[in-house]
């Protein structure tokens, strides 16, 4: 029992850090949710967008490719209003 508890343990761990997003930041300021790390093809940026179809955006106009955890969100709204 103790050995299936670490294997789906494992499986677990494993399988969180393949579903990660990306944020890509365009050089007009627009971000767009990818899922999986976006590719370079051929100038352009291939992904896979939020609702899991294939686009591409041409690599002159990205600004930034970064995890979502790491991206630069200036602009994103507070988590929770301020106490006054």
């Amino acid at each position: 029992m103790k050995r299936v508890c670490w294997l789906v343990l494992l499986v677990a761990l494993l399988g969180c850090g393949c579903a990660r997003r990306y944020v890509i930041t365009l050089h007009n300021g627009n971000t767009i949710t990818a899922l999986g790390k976006p590719r370079m093809e051929g100038g352009m940026c291939v992904f896979k967008d939020a609702s899991g179809q294939w686009s591409s955006v041409p690599a002159g106009r990205v600004r930034e490719i970064a995890p979502r955890s790491m991206a630069g969100g200036g602009d994103r709204p507070p988590l929770s209003k301020p106490r006054r």
